[in-house]
Order: C-alpha cells, then sequence, then structure tokens
C-alpha cells in the first residue's frame, strides 16, 4: 500500500507521521520526501479497519493538507521509467562496476553480446568484448570520457565509455564505475585515418586480404600509370576506383565512367571519344566525349574486357601516345587523363580466348589490384552485414534491427556468389519486409548453392565407365562452379591447369561457354 500526504514543511512532521505508524505496529518499507510539499509512504496491505483509522490520524497532524493512496511510489516510475527508456534505445548501453562487471544493460546490448537466455548481469564485460582492455581502463580511475574501437561477435564498434563519479555526503567523489554505449554502425580501420586515407572508409573490411588490397591502393593512387582491377562482379571495384581517384592528385578533376558491355559499339566508340558536327546527322554539333570532358582527371573503363575490337584498336594508339581523333575528324586531340579499368574474373583468360588484345593488355596492366570474394573473406560478412543492416534502416526511417545468432550463423555459411552486392541487396530487402526488429535465418530469402540437377551417385547400368566418370566431372564442376566461376579459381580448387578446366567447362557446356554456345545455336 502506498500513501501520498500533501503538506506544508514543517520541523518534525515525517517524525509525527512515522510516530503514527509505529503505534499502529506497521512496518515501513519505505518513504520518500518531494521538496514540493509531498511525502510517500509504502508498507504492507492493511485491513479496511485498520486503514479507515489510519487515515483519520494522519489528516489530523498539523500542516497536513490531504492524504490518498497511489499506484506507486516516485521512484518505482522513475525506475519503470529508466527501463523503458533503456530497454527502446536501438544501440547497445550497459553499466559496468569499478571492476568491470555487467550491472544494468539494455536489450540492444543484450542481443548484441549473447543469446538472450544467458545471463549477463554480474559477469565481467571482457569475458563478451575484446579489442581493448576495459580492465585496465578501469584500474586507473579515469576521469574523462573515451572513444575506443572494440569487437562482439566479429563485428566491430566504436564505444562511448563514460566514468561514473558518484558525490557522497562529505562532498567526496567515489569512483563508481562506467557506461559503455556502442554505436550502432560499424566500423573498420578508418576511423582513425586522415589524409588520403579517408577516401577508402566506404572499403569496409578488416580481413588481410582486403586490407592488403587497401595498402597497395593507396600507393597506387598517387602514380600516373594506367590501374587494372580485378575481381568477381560485386566485389566492389568500381567503389575502389572511385577511392583511388579521390585520393590522387586528381581528385579535384572530374572522374568520369563509361561501362563498355552497356553500349554498341559505335555508340561506345562516340561516348568515349567524341565526335565531329553532322557525324550522327545533318544536324548534329560536334561533341566531346569523355576523355575530353575528364581532362585533367580520371576515365573509368568499366568492363574493358568486353570492349569491342575496333575499339580496343583506338584505346590501344590513344594509351601508346596520349592523342586519338573524334569520330569523323581528322585533327588529333592530347589529353591528360589517367585510365582506371575494371575487368570480370582474369582479363588475361580473355587475352587466351583471343577477345582481347595482348598489346592492350599488357599496356593497361600496368598496376593491378585483385579484389578477393566475399568467401574468401568470410570474418567480414558479419562486418559488412551490420553496415549494410544499419544504412538500410537509416534509408527507410525505421530503428535499428538486430541479427540472431542464428541468422549470423547463416550468413556467415552461405557462399555469396553475388559476393558484396549481393549481400547488400538481399539485407536491404529482407530489412524492407521486415516485421519485427530482428532478422532470423527465414527473413533471408537466399537461392541454394548446392543444388544440382545429376546426382553423385552414378548409375553404371547404362553406358560405359568412360560415360560414367564425365557425369560425374560433370556434376563436380556444376557444383564447384557458381563458387569459383573463374578457370583460374576453379583450376587452383582443382589442382588442374585452367587451360584444362576450361576446357572441361566448354565441353560440359557450364558458365560463360554454354552461354556462348547457346547464343551461337540462336545465331
Amino acid at each position: 500500500m502506498r500513501l501520498e500526504i500533501t503538506c506544508e514543511d514543517r520541523l518534525g512532521l515525517c517524525q509525527d507521521v512515522l510516530q503514527i505508524l509505529r503505534d499502529h505496529e506497521i512496518d515501513l518499507r519505505g518513504i520518500e520526501v518531494d521538496p514540493r510539499g509531498k511525502i510517500f509512504l509504502n508498507f504492507p496491505e492493511l485491513a479496511f479497519e485498520d486503514f479507515s483509522h489510519l487515515m483519520p490520524e494522519i489528516r489530523r497532524i498539523p500542516n497536513v493538507q490531504d492524504v490518498k493512496t497511489v499506484p506507486y511510489m516516485p521512484s518505482e516510475r522513475e525506475h519503470f521509467e529508466f527501463s523503458l527508456l533503456l530497454s527502446t534505445l536501438p544501440d547497445p548501453v550497459l553499466s559496468v562496476d569499478s571492476r568491470g562487471r555487467i550491472d544494468i544493460i539494455n536489450d540492444a546490448a543484450r542481443e548484441l553480446l549473447a543469446d538472450n537466455e544467458q545471463t549477463l548481469s554480474g559477469t565481467l564485460l571482457s569475458q563478451w568484448m575484446s579489442g581493448f582492455n576495459i580492465g585496465r581502463w578501469l584500474e586507473k580511475v579515469p576521469k574523462q570520457p573515451s572513444v575506443e574501437q572494440i569487437s562482439v561477435g566479429g563485428a566491430k564498434f566504436l564505444a562511448d565509455l563514460l566514468p561514473i563519479w558518484v558525490t557522497g555526503d562529505d562532498g567526496e567523489d567515489a569512483f563508481a564505475g562506467a557506461v559503455v554505449t556502442c554505436k550502432a554502425r560499424p566500423v573498420t580501420e578508418s576511423w582513425r585515418r586522415g589524409g588520403n586515407d579517408n577516401a577508402f572508409r566506404r572499403v569496409i573490411g578488416e580481413h588481410a586480404s582486403i586490407r592488403r588490397v587497401i595498402r597497395d591502393a593507396l600507393r597506387m593512387a598517387e602514380l600516373q600509370a594506367p590501374l587494372l582491377i580485378e575481381g568477381e562482379t560485386g566485389v566492389g571495384k568500381e567503389l575502389l576506383a572511385r577511392a583511388c581517384h579521390e585520393a590522387s592528385q586528381r581528385a579535384e578533376k572530374p572522374l568520369l565512367a563509361v561501362n563498355c558491355a552497356a553500349l554498341p559499339d559505335n555508340v561506345a566508340e562516340s561516348e568515349l571519344f567524341g565526335h565531329g558536327a553532322g557525324v550522327l546527322s545533318s544536324q548534329s554539333e560536334a561533341k566531346k566525349g569523355i576523355l575530353e570532358q575528364a581532362d585533367g582527371g580520371t576515365v573509368l573503363l568499366d568492363s574493358v574486357g568486353e570492349m569491342s575490337a575496333e575499339l580496343q584498336t583506338k584505346l590501344l594508339r590513344f594509351v601508346q601516345d596520349g592523342v586519338f581523333r573524334r569520330v569523323g575528324e581528322e585533327q588529333e586531340v592530347r589529353v591528360d587523363v589517367r585510365l582506371i579499368c575494371t575487368a570480370q574474373g582474369d582479363l588475361y583468360e580473355r587475352v587466351e580466348q583471343g577477345l582481347f588484345r595482348e598489346d592492350l593488355y599488357y599496356r593497361l596492366n600496368v598496376l593491378t589490384l585483385k579484389v578477393p570474394t566475399l568467401r574468401e573473406r568470410k570474418s567480414d560478412i558479419l562486418l559488412l552485414a551490420e553496415h549494410v543492416i544499419a544504412r538500410a534502416c537509416q534509408q527507410l526511417g525505421r530503428s535499428l534491427v538486430s541479427m540472431s545468432r542464428s541468422c549470423r550463423d547463416y550468413l556467415s555459411r552461405y557462399q555469396w556468389p553475388g559476393n558484396v552486392r549481393q549481400l547488400e541487396n538481399t539485407l536491404f530487402r529482407s530489412i524492407s519486409m521486415l516485421e519485427g526488429d530482428k532478422l532470423d535465418p527465414d527473413d533471408i530469402k537466399l537461392p541454394e548453392l548446392t543444388a544440382v540437377d545429376e546426382s553423385l551417385a552414378i548409375d553404371l547400368e547404362d553406358g560405359s565407365l568412360e560415360d560414367a566418370v564425365k557425369k560425374f566431372e560433370s556434376t563436380i564442376l556444376k557444383r564447384l562452379y557458381p563458387s569459383y566461376p573463374s578457370t583460374r579459381q576453379l583450376a587452383r580448387k582443382l589442382g588442374l591447369s585452367h587451360t584444362a578446366v576450361a576446357n572441361k567447362l566448354r565441353d560440359y557446356g557450364i558458365g560463360k561457354q554454354r552461354r556462348k554456345n547457346t547464343s551461337r545455336k540462336e545465331n
């Protein structure tokens, strides 16, 4: 039972109230005094007869204006308000005592650190996070807040550490622990960087392979020679190319891109080199091509391996001499641009197939970056997923979505043939359709990559041993190709030469070779 006593301040008023409770032998559980003229009492429920005698006696105390029952004490209301506020915060928040043991923790932090059924209160925070020694920080009895990078469940976050100091009755301050708040957006090492390194802040990854690529790209960005960036679809080749431009001395000049695979030959030539007046039609005016428009800057040739043979010849002369002619003109034009080219897979395979000029390949392949696939840096999958989720939630204007432990395991196991682009599109679609605030495996719609029509169990009753071996070999290649869609990668996996693998893929109609054969039949 709780009472609210409205009164005017008077010396000894609380003693008078307590004396009445003692006279009635009531066990007082709590008393709170509001400076604005209210006293709150908390005691066990009373029988109606006892309660009916208590109320008039309290009202007769001098300076007491009113007495009534209330459902809660002010401290209880504050407690529930605090709990509700803490539980609805999207960012993980928790407090630790001076020894680093978890005291208070909100739902977002509980989901980040462990499954719901696990007890976190009273455990050392250092058990659940790494990358920063919070125990050693607490031992120093800090007085100033600190921002540190921590690692939780394979993802990295920025954490605000706020020391707690409590002032006692004697006016002395005592250290009582800290409040830890994790930023919702995971980060990479780039948060500490400055200068040209900031150009690569959008390249997310902590795996040694991607860090090595960023380190090499930082050096190559300052050079003027052509740069070739190779990698599977969706690994972030264009993102890396733009970062190299931003980190170069040409950053103040334009970066213009041409998709060599999306434009017809005549259009691509006009877009790249420009054309003279009256070339396209009798009324058409002269137009500068992308090479002229980007003078002093950078030109990005996306999917350069798909460029036509005629355009390759004209590009080769420009790379050699730095000059070209507009379509329909004889006058030579000289510009100062840096070429950055991207190619899906290994561009030299196109050379071996006779689809790309060898002399142009060696002109463009002065500096090379090979962007690793997502399955080659699986430790970055959850880091990228957290980043994508935070960005998607911001774009959709909704509270931060968390991932269940089973969802994290599911994303980590998947092979991601579409790499980072597939991960981004999949998570954005899942968050767009999500009704709650937690992603589970059932919310992630991904195609199964291991299913094939043939079984590895080969029937030997029909056909020869050679036929059975070929069927078995074809089945193995069909299963592996989605995860290793380059003959060189697949050859390394199988321990064969890439020429042997390319021949087998062609013979069995798998992958790119199958599409070429189909197009020939249609023609």
